[in-house]
């Protein structure tokens, strides 16, 4: 039998996997949002928003949602090269796969989609984009003026992000969705769900108001390091529980493990 802890910090292993979305009033918003610009006559959207805000889930999520009613398509991660990329695409844009040694014709993969216009909608949804060069997101700009492919755009909210829009998008109909950390209120909120979800009770009771402050004052609101902070909260509680269990308090968290594992994940520093 799993220890108590052991089954909370489990909860907050970092993933995308559909089972794991917890619907806060921010993350409904961004849904709603992005679903309404995919409607739109638009070549591509931007979303964007720093790692952690919770990009990928929503891209996992509204493909898993919209699959039976759209052709959508979610690249959850890049394709390592150029020919791995389009041999990828043309199997979307196809619907066949390309003989074993042989490269995609792109002029020719153009011309199918442009044949493809008012016949086929087809919905690409581009996660971690930063991670294609310049010559892949040229090819991506010159599909979607085809129009009969449209691309969200899913980007790490950086330095350079009005270099990237500009030198890609400046003369492209295109829309911008921007993905931010959480409030206090729907941190906590994400926090208690997702306790609340395994039936761990008890724990999401343990977690009071004070103490799910200081968790937003370390991770300013951001989902990955919420995860990050409370799997390691609850693997120093599962320690004393564990070895020390007088010195655990099951009734309530205590400030001083948060901040222990905050000096762990070095958001503190002695």
């Amino acid at each position: 039998m799993k220890n108590r802890y052991e089954a909370a910090k489990h909860v907050f292993v970092d993933s995308i996997d559909i089972e794991d979305y917890i619907e806060l009033n921010s993350s409904v918003t961004a849904y709603k949002q992005l679903e309404h610009s995919m409607s739109k006559p638009l070549k591509m959207i931007l979303l964007f928003g720093r790692p952690g805000t919770g990009k990928s889930i929503l891209l996992n999520r509204i493909q898993t949602k919209l699959k039976h009613q759209k052709e959508i398509y979610y690249f959850d991660t890049p394709a390592p090269t150029e020919k791995e990329f389009l041999r990828k695409l043309f199997k979307v844009l196809t619907k066949k796969d390309l003989p074993i040694n042989t490269e995609v014709n792109f002029s020719i993969l153009i011309d199918h989609c442009k044949s493809l216009r008012d016949k086929r909608e087809i919905i690409i949804l581009l996660d971690e984009a930063q991670m294609y060069d310049s010559n892949m997101m040229e090819k991506i700009r010159l599909l979607s003026d085809t129009r009969s492919v449209k691309f969200v755009i899913s980007l790490h909210k950086t330095e350079d992000e009005d270099l990237i829009a500009k030198e890609h998008f400046q003369s492209r109909i295109w829309e911008v969705i921007e993905l931010k950390n959480a409030s206090k209120e729907d941190q906590a909120t994400y926090v208690h769900k997702k306790l609340l979800k395994k039936n761990l009770f008890e724990i999401a009771d343990s977690i009071k108001t004070r103490e799910m402050k200081l968790i937003y004052k370390f991770t300013n609101g951001n989902y990955r390091e919420c995860n990050k902070l409370m799997f390691t909260i609850f693997e120093i509680c599962e320690y004393y529980d564990k070895n020390e269990p007088n010195k655990i308090n099951y009734s309530q968290i205590p400030k001083k493990i948060i901040e222990m594992a905050s000096l762990k994940l070095g958001y503190i520093h002695v």
